[in-house]
């Protein structure tokens, strides 16, 4: 997945998605990113990359709903 990639989760259902999330975070190279796009805010997504990945990625909202929300989810150069 490039940077310009979009990852659409709104069409799984809820239990899949943190799980394909992580899978796609996990399959980028260092210094690469995606774009997340979802059905409401993943503040929780972000709580637990930064429980399981501490410094190990990046967050940057670029739309904040009010119906969808668009995150650039990154893997930091340190990440392994």
């Amino acid at each position: 997945m490039s940077d310009n990639e979009n990852l659409d989760v709104r069409k799984l259902v809820p239990m899949q998605r943190h799980s394909t999330i992580f899978s796609t975070w996990k399959g980028l190279g260092a210094g690469k990113s995606f774009v997340l796009i979802n059905d409401h805010d993943p503040k929780p997504l972000y709580y637990q990359f930064d429980a399981e990945h501490p410094g190990e990625f990046t967050w940057d909202y670029l739309e904040s709903g009010p119906e969808t929300w668009r995150v650039r989810i990154g893997k930091t150069a340190t990440a392994a």
